[in-house]
Parts: C-alpha cells; structure tokens; sequence
C-alpha cells in the first residue's frame, strides 16, 4: 500500500504557505494604515494634519499643522510603517517575493487608509522605510538625493517624485551587480506606482506652473479646491486607533 503521509505533509505544509502569506498581507496593510499624524495630533492636542495644507496625514502637512517636532515623529512612525512590516514577515522566515508584497500592502495601506474611509498619505516615508528594511545601503545614498531636490526647487512633491525614482533605479543597479535579489522587484515596481499615482494632483500642478513650494513657516494654508476629494468626506466618522470619535471639522477654503 502506498503511503499517503509524503503527499498530505506537501499539503499541509502550502496550506501553512498560504495562511502565512495572509496573515503577513493583512498585517502589513493595518500597519501601513495607522494614520500617523492624526494619532500624533489626537495624542498631543495638535491641529488635525487633514483641515490644513493638502489636507494629506504625512509629514510635510504635519508640518504644516503641528511645527518640525511633531512632523519628525509622524516621519519617523511613517519610515516605521514601511520597515516593521518587513522585518516581521523576515523573521517568520517568509520567501522573499512575500516579504516585498508585505511591504507593498503597507505603501498601500499608507495612501489608501482603512481607518480613514480609504484616504491617507502620499505613501513616501512608508515606501523609504521598507526600502530601509531592505537594503539601509540604498536608503543612505538615495536620501540626499530627496534633500538636495527640495532644498534647490523648494518642491517637496517633486523631491518625493525624484528621490524614489533614484532609489528604484540604485535597487536595479545593485540587482544586475549582483547585490540584491530580483524578487525585491516586486517591491519597488508596485511601491513606486503607488507613490506616484498618489501624487498625479502634484504632478498636473507641476506641469502646469501651480505647485505650492515648500515653506516650513506656513502653518495656516487651507486645502486647496483640487485636493478637497482628498478629504474625509465626514471628518466626524473617521476615528483612528486610540482616538476619540470626534474629528474635526473641515477648514473653509480661503
């Protein structure tokens, strides 16, 4: 008779596959989501990131609203989101190629937050962050290229634009030197859409002759017309982990 036991372990063990890969996709997805700077805001009793500026949860409009302290820890909690994720399903010893799709579910979660009705950031720190998981060597020579961009044209979105697309093109160049796997392809492609799907608005305005430069001393700017799809459409519903139910209200475009 003709033993079973080989053919049902086979099973056994990619059904496990299976369930670990959904639980990392789903992990990375709510750590991505966890809107940052309206947390930070909740927390400290600062201005909601969401009435200001792009009315986005990111670093740069946390700037805006709450100054450079509060906006360096919602950067640092944003590279966190993309990093942690990573790190994670590395430990529980996933493949590579589940390892990127985690960090990709975090970029995704980061733009498109379940706990905000599917609105949220631009996606940028988190995407760094999983990049600073993967290869802290990309991260530290793609970084001045992110600063220099913006110190010289005073556009934080086209830095963003710029600096990530300089950081994919150093993972493909380390890829064909031999220094990093393919499969964290699978990573960068899908990230690098995401992030720059997310800044369509700024590219259009960047075409056009209309963005907004950036200025640290800004602390009072609306969301503009074009960025008002970007709001929850009912501040009120949106409550994040650990804050309270009320949210609040938009600020009238000037």
């Amino acid at each position: 008779m003709v033993s079973k036991a080989p053919a049902d372990s086979l099973y056994s063990a990619g059904v496990d596959d299976l369930l670990l890969t959904i639980v990392l996709l789903v992990m990375g997805y709510l750590i991505g989501s966890l809107p940052m700077g309206v947390i930070v805001a909740r927390l400290t009793g600062g201005t909601d990131p969401r009435t200001v500026g792009s009315g986005r949860t990111g670093g740069t409009n946390v700037l805006r609203a709450m100054g450079w302290w509060r906006a360096l820890a919602v950067g640092l909690l944003d590279l966190a989101k993309g990093a942690v994720p990573i790190l994670i399903a590395r430990a529980a010893d996933a493949p590579i190629e589940v390892q990127a799709l985690t960090g990709v579910a975090a970029v995704l979660g980061s733009w498109k937050s379940v706990f905000l009705r599917f609105h949220g950031g631009r996606g940028v720190a988190t995407g760094v962050g999983g990049m600073l998981a993967i290869s802290p060597l990309i991260f530290v020579l793609a970084a001045p290229a992110f600063f220099i961009i913006i110190a010289v044209s005073r556009y934080v979105s086209l830095g963003s634009l710029l600096g990530t697309a300089f950081g994919g093109g150093l993972v493909v160049v380390f890829i064909i030197a031999g220094e990093l796997e393919a499969a964290w392809l699978i990573y960068v492609v899908p990230s690098l859409a995401i992030i720059w799907v997310a800044h369509r608005d700024n590219i259009e305005r960047l075409l056009a002759g209309a963005e907004r430069r950036f200025d640290p001393t800004d602390r009072a700017a609306t969301a503009p017309a074009d960025d008002a799809s970007k709001e929850p459409a009912d501040p009120d519903a949106t409550t994040p982990p650990g804050g309270d139910p009320g949210a609040p209200r938009d600020v009238p475009p000037a």
